[in-house]
C-alpha cells in the first residue's frame, strides 16, 4: 500500500515538471558548412557573417568545417555531415567537378544542399547563392573602357580556370573588352589566389606601357601594387580589384587610400545562406538560383559605402552584445527555474515523508499488536513442535531399537541354519552332486543374509557413533591375501583376471582387521557385481614413503560411476543411475566411516570402470593410544561364502525334439542354476543372463520364455515388448518374475504383452503349473487350427499370429499351382530365415511348414473334386503336386480315401 502511494507521488512530480516546460520550444536545426579555404580574408569574413546570422536564430546549431584548399578533405567533411545526419548542408566548393558525387549522395539521403559562391557541374542540389561573376568581370571592363576612352594596355590577372569564379570573371571581362580594338589585354593566371611574381615581372619587362591591371581579387591587387611601388610605377598604372571588403587591408580601404583605382563589390552571401536554410527547414519553397547584387566601388562612393558598412558592423556588434546579455539572462533563468523545481520537489518529498511518518506510526502500532499475537502463536507452535519432535524421536528410536533387536534375533536362527547346513554338507558329502549343490546354495545365501544383517547393525552403530577402533600391527599383504582368496572362486566362475600386487611385501600398518575386512569385502563385492565376464579386477598396494602413507587401489573394468554422481557415492542409501541391481546402498557409506576411524581417506575415480583409492597413514602416531591393541579380534574374517572348494560345472541343455523348450532370462546365477536344474529333466532348458536376451530368443524360438524384471541392459518389460512386437517371436508365451507386487507393475506387465506375472519369492509348483497351463492352451489352439486350415476366425489367435497365418496362407494359395515353389521361397517372401519359419510354424501349429503346405493343397483339392469338372490329374497339377500318383497317395494318407472314391462319393 505504501509503495502504491510513493509511486503516485513520484508520478505526480514528473507530470508537474513536464508541465513547466515551455510550449514555445521548437526542434533545433542542425546546419553543417563546408568552407573550401580558411586563410583568405574574404572567406574569413564569410565565416564570421554566417556565425553572426546563425546566432540570431537560437534554434540553429551551426558547425563549420575548413578544407584548407584540399578537395579530399572537403569530401571527407561532407561525408561526415551525412553520417551525422545534418538537417541542411551548406557547401562553398573548391572545385566544380570533384565534389559532385558526394553532393548528389547527400541529396539522395534526403539532406538539402545549398551551394554558396562557386558553382558545381551538376544541377542535383537544392539551391545556389552567390553574385554573378560574369557581371563582375563586365563591370570591371566597363570601368576601364570608361576611363581610357577605348584605348589602353591592360594586364588581366585571372583566377584558376577550374573554379567557376576564375572562369566566369575572365569570360565577362573579355566579353566587353573584345568589342574595343584599341584595348590590348595581356592575361596571366594566379596560383592559389596569389600573384605569381616571376610571371608578372616578365609582363612588366615585355610590356612597358601598361595602363591598367585587373586582378582576380583585392588581395592579389594589393600584392600587385606593392610590386609596382618597388619599381615606382604605382602612380602610372591603375589597379582594379574584386571583393570590396570593409576593414583593414580590405578592398574598400585600399580604394579610400588610393592604392586601388576601384574594386567590384562581391558579397559573401553567408547571411543569406542561413536564412535560406531556415526557409528550407520550415518546408518553404525557395528558388534554385539566388543572385546577389554587386556594384563598382571607386573614389566617388567609397566613403559612403564604408560608412554604411561601419554602421552595419556597429549594429552587428550591438546585436552580439545583446545576445550575450540574453544568454546570461537565459542561464540565470534556467538556474532559477531548476532551483524552483528542486525546491518544489523537496517540498513534495517533505510533505510525502510527513504523511508517510504519520501513516508508518499508525501501521507500526498495528503491526506491533499483530506481531505480539503472532509471537504468542509461534511460541505455542514451537512448544507443540518440540513436544511432537520429542515424541517422534522416541518413536523413531523405538523403531530403530526394534529393527536392531530384530536383526540381532535373526542372527541366532541364521547361526543354527548355517550350522545345520554345514552338518548336512558333511553328512551328504558323498551322496551326489545335486544334493551337495542345493546344500551349498542354502549355505551361500544364508551367509549373504547374515552379512546384510551385519551391515544393518554396523550402520546403526555408525549413526550412534558407538564404533570403537581396535588397531593392531598387521602385514598388509598377508591380510589382503586372506580376503582375496575368498573371491578366487567368483573370478574363475566369471573368467575375470583377478590380481594383487604390492611394492613392499613387508609393509606393516596399524588397522582394525575386523573393520578393514568389511571395507575390503564391500569394495570387492561391488567390483565383482558390476564387472562383466572376461573383465579385470586388481588390488594394488603402493607405499608412499615421502608422504608416510600407503595407497590401496581397487580397480575394475565394470560399468563405472556416472561423472555427475561421483560426489554422492559415499552417501547413505546411494544407488547409481546405471545400477540395475537392487542393493541396500549403505556398503560404501560404511566403508568411508571405517576409513575415517583410521584417520585415512577414500576417493573414487571413474574411467573405463571404477577405481577406489584408500589412503592410510603409516605408523601409529595418528591414533589414540586407547585405540591400539596388541592382540587383534576378528569377527567373521576369512569365512568363505562357499562350502565346496570346486566350481560345479554347468551342464549344457540336452536337445530333444519331442520336449518343449524354455528360455530362462535371469542375472542371478544361483537362481538361474537352481531353476534350470529343477526343470531340465522335463524340458529343454536354455538360460541367459540378460545381456543378449532378445538376440538369443530370436535364435532359439523357444516354446516358453521366463524373464526376470531387473536385468543388465533391458528390463523384463522391455524384452517382453520387443519379442511380442517381432513377427518371429510374437507367438511365444512369456512369464515375468519380479519382486514388485504393486498394481502398477502388474498393469505394465500386461501392457508389455506378458502372459503370466509372478512375484518373488515364487513357489516352484506355481511356476511349473503356469508353464503347463500356457503349453496346454497352445496345444488347444494348434488342434483347432489343424482342423480349420483355410478359415481363420477373428480372435482365435493373437493379432500378430493371426496376421502372420493370413499372410502365410495367402502366399501358399497364390503359388498353389507352382510345384517348384519351395519353403525357402516362402521364407524369403516373409522376410525371415527358413529355420525361423520352421520354428514359428511348428510352435503355432505343431506341424512342419512342409506339412502345412501339403495340408492346404489337399484341402483345396477337396473343393476341386466336389465343385469342378477337372480330372484328377488336372486337379493334382492345379494344387501344386508334381505327379498325380503322389497326389493320390498323399490324399489317401490324409483322408483315408482315394481322390476317385471321394469324387464319386
Amino acid at each position: 500500500m505504501l509503495r502504491k502511494y510513493s509511486f503516485i507521488i513520484i508520478f505526480g512530480v514528473i507530470i508537474f515538471f513536464n508541465s513547466c516546460k515551455s510550449s514555445t520550444e521548437v526542434d533545433p536545426v542542425s546546419i553543417g558548412f563546408s568552407q573550401c579555404i580558411n586563410q583568405d580574408i574574404w572567406r574569413m569574413s564569410m565565416n564570421h557573417e554566417m556565425t553572426v546570422e546563425a546566432s540570431l536564430h537560437p534554434r540553429v546549431k551551426l558547425t563549420i568545417f575548413n578544407a584548407n584548399r584540399k578537395v579530399k578533405k572537403q569530401i571527407q567533411d561532407i561525408e561526415k555531415m551525412i553520417q551525422d545526419k545534418k538537417d541542411i548542408i551548406i557547401v562553398s566548393p573548391f572545385e566544380s567537378d570533384s565534389i559532385v558525387p558526394v553532393i548528389e549522395k547527400a541529396v539522395l539521403k534526403g539532406i538539402p544542399v545549398i551551394v554558396v559562391d562557386r558553382k558545381v557541374n551538376t544541377s542535383n542540389y537544392t539551391a545556389h547563392i552567390g553574385a554573378d561573376n560574369i557581371e563582375v568581370g563586365r563591370i570591371a571592363a566597363k570601368h576601364i573602357v570608361s576611363l581610357s576612352k577605348g584605348n589602353a594596355n591592360v594586364v588581366e590577372i585571372k583566377g584558376n580556370s577550374s573554379t567557376s569564379p576564375g572562369y566566369e570573371r575572365n569570360l565577362g571581362f573579355r566579353q566587353i573588352l573584345d568589342k574595343y580594338p584599341g584595348v590590348k589585354v595581356v592575361t596571366m593566371e594566379a596560383k592559389r589566389d596569389e600573384l605569381v611574381l616571376d610571371d608578372f615581372l616578365k609582363i612588366l619587362n615585355n610590356f612597358p606601357n601598361i595602363n591598367y591591371i585587373y586582378a582576380y581579387n583585392d588581395e592579389i591587387a594589393y600584392q600587385t601594387w606593392r610590386v609596382l611601388k618597388k619599381r615606382g610605377l604605382e602612380k602610372s598604372i591603375k589597379i582594379i580589384g574584386v571583393d570590396g571588403l570593409n576593414g583593414p587591408n580590405g578592398g574598400l580601404q585600399l580604394v579610400q587610400e588610393g592604392i586601388l583605382e576601384a574594386t567590384v563589390l562581391y558579397p559573401t552571401g553567408a547571411a543569406e545562406a542561413i536564412k535560406l536554410a531556415l526557409k528550407i527547414a520550415n518546408k518553404e519553397i525557395v528558388p534554385k538560383n539566388n543572385k546577389l547584387n554587386t556594384i563598382l566601388i571607386d573614389s566617388l562612393n567609397a566613403n559612403i559605402i564604408s560608412n554604411q558598412f561601419d554602421r552595419i558592423t556597429i549594429q552587428q556588434s550591438d546585436i552580439e552584445q545583446q545576445q550575450k546579455v540574453i544568454k546570461n539572462q537565459e542561464k540565470k533563468y534556467v538556474s532559477q527555474n531548476n532551483l524552483l523545481k528542486l525546491l518544489t520537489f523537496l517540498l513534495v518529498i517533505v510533505l510525502g515523508l510527513a504523511i508517510y511518518s504519520i501513516y508508518s506510526r499508525i501501521m507500526i502500532s498495528r503491526k506491533k499488536q499483530e506481531l505480539e499475537e503472532t509471537n504468542k502463536k509461534i511460541k505455542h507452535q514451537r512448544n507443540e513442535i518440540k513436544k511432537f519432535s520429542n515424541e517422534l524421536k522416541q518413536s523413531n528410536e523405538a523403531r530403530l531399537n526394534f529393527f536392531t533387536g530384530l536383526s540381532h534375533e535373526f542372527k541366532t536362527p541364521l547361526t543354527l541354519i548355517l550350522s545345520s547346513v554345514e552338518s548336512l554338507e558333511s553328512e551328504f558329502k558323498n551322496k551326489g552332486i545335486a544334493i551337495n549343490k542345493e546344500i551349498n546354495l542354502m549355505y551361500n545365501n544364508s551367509r549373504r543374509l547374515l552379512r546384510l544383517i551385519n551391515q544393518l547393525l554396523d550402520y546403526r552403530k555408525t549413526e550412534d557413533q558407538k564404533f570403537t577402533l581396535r588397531a593392531s600391527q598387521t602385514n598388509l599383504l598377508d591380510f589382503s591375501k586372506g580376503i582375496v582368496s575368498d573371491f578366487d572362486r567368483e573370478a574363475k566362475k566369471k573368467n575375470i583376471e583377478f590380481s594383487l600386487t604390492t611394492n613392499n611385501e613387508n609393509l606393516e600398518v596399524y588397522i582394525d582387521r575386523n573393520l578393514m575386512d568389511k571395507v575390503y569385502f564391500n569394495l570387492l563385492s561391488n567390483a565383482f557385481k558390476f564387472t562383466p565376464e572376461n573383465g579385470k579386477i586388481s588390488i594394488s598396494i603402493k607405499e608412499d614413503r615421502e608422504n608416510n602413507v600407503v595407497h590401496i587401489h581397487f580397480k575394475d573394468s565394470g560399468i563405472g560411476i556416472p561423472e555427475k554422481e561421483i560426489d554422492q557415492v559415499f552417501n547413505a542409501f546411494y544407488q547409481g543411475s546405471n545400477n540395475y541391481r537392487n542393493s541396500s546402498g549403505i556398503g560404501l557409506h560404511l566403508s568411508k566411516s571405517f576409513i575415517d576411524l583410521h584417520k585415512g581417506s577414500i576417493d573414487v575415480v571413474s574411467k573405463n570402470g571404477a577405481e577406489f583409492i584408500i589412503t592410510l597413514p603409516l605408523g601409529k602416531e595418528h591414533l589414540d593410544e586407547k585405540s591400539i591393541v596388541k592382540e587383534a579380534a576378528l569377527d567373521y574374517v576369512h569365512q568363505s561364502d562357499y562350502l565346496d572348494s570346486e566350481v560345479i560345472q554347468k551342464k549344457e541343455p540336452q536337445h530333444n525334439e519331442d520336449r518343449y523348450s524354455i528360455l530362462y532370462i535371469e542375472d542371478n546365477k544361483d537362481l538361474l542354476d537352481f531353476v534350470s536344474n529343477k526343470f531340465s529333466t522335463e524340458y529343454t532348458f536354455f538360460t541367459s543372463d540378460g545381456t543378449n536376451a532378445v538376440e538369443y530368443a530370436l535364435e532359439l524360438i523357444p516354446d516358453i520364455i521366463i524373464c526376470d524384471l531387473n536385468l543388465p541392459e533391458l528390463n523384463g518389460f522391455q524384452i517382453c515388448e520387443k519379442l511380442k512386437k517381432d513377427l518371429r517371436t510374437s507367438h511365444i508365451p512369456t512369464i515375468i518374475l519380479t519382486s514388485s507386487d504393486d498394481q502398477d507393475s502388474y498393469l505394465q506387465a500386461l501392457d508389455s504383452g506378458a502372459d503370466v506375472f509372478l512375484t518373488k519369492p515364487f513357489n516352484l509348483k506355481v511356476l511349473a503349473q503356469s508353464i503347463k497351463a500356457l503349453l496346454f492352451n497352445r496345444e488347444k489352439l494348434r488342434y483347432y487350427y489343424t482342423n480349420n486350415i483355410i478359415n481363420i476366425e477373428e480372435g482365435t489367435f493373437g493379432v500378430s499370429e493371426q496376421d502372420f497365418l493370413k499372410k502365410l496362407n495367402e502366399l501358399i494359395e497364390k503359388n498353389l499351382d507352382n510345384s517348384a515353389y519351395t519353403v525357402e521361397d516362402l521364407a524369403k517372401n516373409l522376410a525371415i530365415s527358413r529355420v525361423q519359419l520352421y520354428r514359428k510354424v511348428k510352435a503355432i501349429l505343431g506341424i512342419s511348414i512342409s506339412d502345412h503346405i501339403n495340408n492346404i493343397r489337399l484341402e483345396k483339392s477337396k473343393e476341386f473334386l466336389k465343385k469342378s469338372d477337372l480330372t484328377i490329374s488336372e486337379i493334382a497339377y492345379a494344387v501344386g503336386f508334381s505327379t498325380p500318383n503322389y497326389f493320390s497317395t498323399s490324399f489317401k494318407n490324409k483322408f483315408g480315401i482315394s481322390p476317385k472314391e471321394y469324387k464319386i462319393k
